[in-house]
């Protein structure tokens, strides 16, 4: 599962997580089991990374802010009046509460080829009307 994982594409990153770490792809699991030295390379292979570093964290930055803009839309205020009515919750000591069903505000039925699935709505207690 973490071959799949590490070997796939990623939108966010714009290449897949191990292209992102090594610098390379991947492409079989033969050689894992190989044994040597390993050595800095130099400066310009440290440039080259800290370059690709930068790459990926604008993109992940990217993927962040347009995941955010979507979360935005559908976000509103909730602003309260002096007056507005709340129902008390009586809490109980797991802090759980009793939901009661109250009305049955819609009742539809989805038709598929072999069965019918009703679906209903119901305002719960303890729940605004919205």
């Amino acid at each position: 599962m973490e071959f799949a994982y590490n070997n796939s594409y990623h939108t966010s990153l714009g290449i897949a997580p191990y292209e992102a770490l090594y610098g390379r792809r991947c492409r079989t699991q033969v050689h894992w089991t190989e044994v040597g030295e390993r050595k800095l390379k130099g400066l310009k292979m440290v440039h080259q990374t800290m370059d690709e570093i930068q790459m990926i964290k604008s993109r992940l930055k990217a993927a962040q802010d347009r995941q955010k803009s979507y979360v935005d839309l559908k976000k509103r205020d909730i602003e309260y009046n002096v007056g507005d009515k709340k129902q008390p919750i009586e809490l109980r000591e797991d802090l759980t509460y009793e939901e009661e069903p109250v009305e049955v505000i819609d009742r539809e039925e989805k038709v598929l080829r072999n069965k019918a699935i009703p679906f209903v709505k119901i305002r719960w207690s303890n729940h605004s009307k919205k």
